[in-house]
């Protein structure tokens, strides 16, 4: 039976057990649809990443447990560094083909890597009746882009809250962020936390693809492009974000878990 090799790490984390687990699976050829969600719904992790080198790139697929996502930064990140670590150790950038356009990974002075991602500003839109129900508390705000973001006034409350998600099932969106500024003195420019709706995990740990709307947001609240973010969830991440026009910069880093081979 035919071995793939299989790494799990956790991104956007500067220890082990904190961040965001992925599973990445490199492939030289690309298997089938079902078979890559397999995969995935094995691993039982948020996302699975796969991909296939075509030429000068390589095309990228992320997979949750139940479909195919459009967009992940995590999986995205866990991508490049089993590639910088195991396939190209020399190089500087890597570029990705995915549903979401072309996506850039670069290697930072630091050893975090820094994700080129689309910017997907928010625009207002009206509360929706059960949100602040759902919630347990009434935003001073809310936006949506791909996600529904709900804006509160003190980091506390965000870190602290207990959403009822059978209330917030009831919303059409994929998911709520909650956000606020940063406390004073943390050196946190904004935090946030990511709830998922019709999906295994009910809080994602850290969400790489929520900034591309979070970053244009908090930097015209802020009036600076450069910043650092927190997700506050239990495991908790930390990012260091930029807007840099129609792109966001998100950096991290990455700590390896788990090495081995699946048979399929």
């Amino acid at each position: 039976m035919p071995r793939l090799p299989l790494y799990q790490v956790d991104a956007f984390a500067n220890r082990l057990f904190a961040g965001n687990p992925a599973a990445v699976v490199p492939l030289q050829e690309w298997l089938p649809d079902a078979l890559l969600l397999s995969i995935a719904a094995e691993n039982n992790l948020a996302e699975t990443a796969f991909f296939v080198k075509e030429g000068d790139v390589r095309r990228l697929r992320w997979f949750t447990p139940e479909y195919e996502m459009d967009l992940c930064g995590h999986a995205t990140l866990a991508s490049a560094w089993v590639i910088f670590q195991t396939l190209e150790p020399k190089a500087r950038h890597l570029d990705f083909i995915t549903l979401s356009g072309p996506l850039r990974v670069s290697r930072q002075d630091d050893e975090s890597l820094s994700l080129d991602f689309p910017s997907r500003p928010p625009e207002p839109c009206a509360i929706p009746a059960t949100l602040a129900a759902a919630l347990k508390n009434t935003p001073l705000a809310c936006l949506r882009s791909r996600d529904l973001v709900a804006v509160f006034p003190d980091a506390r409350i965000v870190r602290d809250m207990k959403p009822d998600f059978s209330q917030l099932e009831s919303l059409d969106v994929h998911a709520v962020i909650v956000t606020a500024s940063g406390e004073s003195g943390s050196g946190v420019d904004f935090v946030s936390r990511f709830f998922t709706l019709g999906e295994i995990a009910q809080e994602d740990p850290v969400t790489g693809s929520a900034h591309c709307t979070l970053v244009p947001y908090w930097a015209e609240r802020l009036g600076k492009t450069a910043m650092n973010a927190r997700q506050l969830s239990a495991r908790g991440g930390e990012l260091q974000v930029a807007l840099a026009g129609q792109r966001v910069h998100i950096a991290g880093r990455v700590v390896p878990y788990l090495e081995g081979f699946i048979t399929v």
